[in-house]
C-alpha cells in the first residue's frame, strides 16, 4: 500500500519526531511511514546504503523512532550488495514468499518499463511546457499520462500511451524557438531533485516561466547505475570523467554526480544550473564548495537552493525570478 502523497501534515509529522539536524528527506520519509502505518501498513520496505552519506543509517534510526512512538511493524531493509547481505536476503525472502518465478519476472518487467516510459514522458514535458501556448493544458496532458501509466497493467500498451501523450503536447506548441528558450540544468541530491512536493514543483515553475529544465538524474538512471551497474558501466565512467578535474574522489550521496552534471552543463553551454540540496546534507555541501569554481571556469550562472521544513514558496519564487532575469540578460548580452 502507498502512503498518502506528501503533504503539509507529512512535513509536520516528520519534523516533529526527527532529530533537528536530520536532513529533509529523512524527515519526509518518516512522515510518510507514520501516515502509512496509520492506514494499517504492517511492514515498511526501505533501502539501505553504504558510504559517507547518512542515508545508510536512515532505516535503523527511523525504526527506533517509530517503535518509541508505539508502532508495531516489520522493517524489510534492502541493503546494497556491498552491505549486510543477510538482511537483504531476509527481506527478499519475505517479499517474494509464495511468488513463482514467472510472476516475479512479469512484475519486474512491468515496473521497469513503467519507469522508463515515465522518465521519457517527464523529459518530453520539460521540453514542451516552456514552449506551449496554453501551459495549463500541457500540465493537464502530463497528469493524464501519469495516471494512465500508473493504472496500466498491460506492458504492451505503455508505448501507445506515450505516443498519444506526445502527439497532444506537440499540438500545444506555438513556436519552438530554440534560441529564445532558456535551458537550465537541475543538479543536486536525488530526492530533492525528483520529488516535486518537496522542491516546490521546481521544474513546472521554471517551465511556466519559459525555461526548459535539463536533468540527467532519474529513477531509471539510478536503477541502471546502482542495481545493474555491470550492464550499464557508462553511467559511472561518465561521472568520473566529468568530475575528476574538480572532485577526484567519492564523497557519498550524489556529491560527485552534482559536480559532473554541472561540468556537463558548462561544456554544453546551457544558460545556467540550479543545485537543490537539503539543509545539512554533507555530500552536497562538499559539492557546493566546488560549484563556484566550475561556474567561473565555464561562465555558467549558478543558483543554490538549500531547502528544509522552514523553507517557503514565496522566497523561492523571488530567487527564481531574479535568476531567470539574470540568465536572460546574459543571453541577450552574448547575442549582441
Amino acid at each position: 500500500m502507498a502512503p498518502p502523497p506528501t503533504n503539509k501534515r507529512t512535513f509536520e509529522l516528520g519534523a516533529k519526531y526527527s532529530p533537528e539536524a536530520a536532513c529533509l528527506p529523512f524527515k519526509i520519509n518518516l512522515g510518510n511511514y507514520i501516515e502509512a502505518l496509520e492506514q494499517g501498513a504492517e511492514g515498511i520496505v526501505a533501502a539501505g546504503g553504504i558510504g559517507p552519506c547518512r542515508f545508510g543509517y536512515y532505516a535503523q534510526i527511523q525504526q527506533r523512532i517509530l517503535q518509541d512512538l508505539g508502532y508495531d511493524f516489520e522493517l524489510l531493509l534492502l541493503e546494497p550488495l556491498g552491505g549486510k547481505r543477510e538482511e537483504l536476503y531476509r527481506a527478499l525472502a519475505i517479499l517474494l514468499r509464495n511468488r513463482r518465478l514467472y510472476q516475479i519476472t512479469r512484475i519486474l518487467r512491468l515496473v521497469w518499463n513503467k519507469l522508463r516510459w515515465l522518465d521519457r514522458g517527464n523529459t518530453l514535458f520539460r521540453s514542451y511546457l516552456p514552449r506551449s501556448e496554453v501551459k495549463i493544458e500541457a500540465r493537464q496532458r502530463y497528469e493524464e499520462f501519469l495516471a494512465k501509466i500508473r493504472l496500466e497493467e498491460n506492458i504492451n500498451k505503455l508505448r501507445s500511451h506515450y505516443q498519444e501523450y506526445s502527439s497532444k503536447l506537440q499540438g500545444l506548441v506555438a513556436n519552438k524557438n530554440e534560441k529564445a528558450t532558456l535551458r537550465v540544468k537541475i543538479i543536486g541530491e536525488i530526492y530533492m531533485v525528483l520529488e516535486p512536493r518537496v522542491n516546490f514543483h521546481l521544474e513546472t515553475t521554471l517551465g511556466e516561466m519559459g525555461v526548459e529544465v535539463v536533468r540527467n538524474l532519474s529513477i531509471s538512471q539510478w536503477v541502471e547505475e546502482h542495481l545493474f551497474g555491470l550492464f550499464f558501466p557508462s553511467h559511472k565512467r561518465r561521472t568520473i570523467l566529468l568530475s575528476e578535474p574538480f572532485l577526484p574522489s567519492f564523497v557519498g550521496g550524489h556529491g560527485r554526480e552534482t559536480i559532473a552534471e554541472m561540468v556537463d552543463a558548462g561544456v554544453n553551454q546551457l544558460d545556467g544550473a540550479i543545485q537543490v540540496l537539503p539543509f545539512t546534507c554533507m555530500p552536497e555541501i562538499v559539492a557546493q564548495s566546488i560549484t563556484p569554481e566550475i561556474s567561473t571556469v565555464y561562465n555558467l550562472p549558478l543558483l543554490t537552493l538549500v531547502i528544509d521544513e522552514h523553507s517557503g514558496e514565496a522566497g523561492l519564487m523571488t530567487r527564481l525570478e531574479a535568476f531567470v532575469d539574470l540568465m536572460q540578460r546574459k543571453k541577450r548580452g552574448v547575442r549582441k
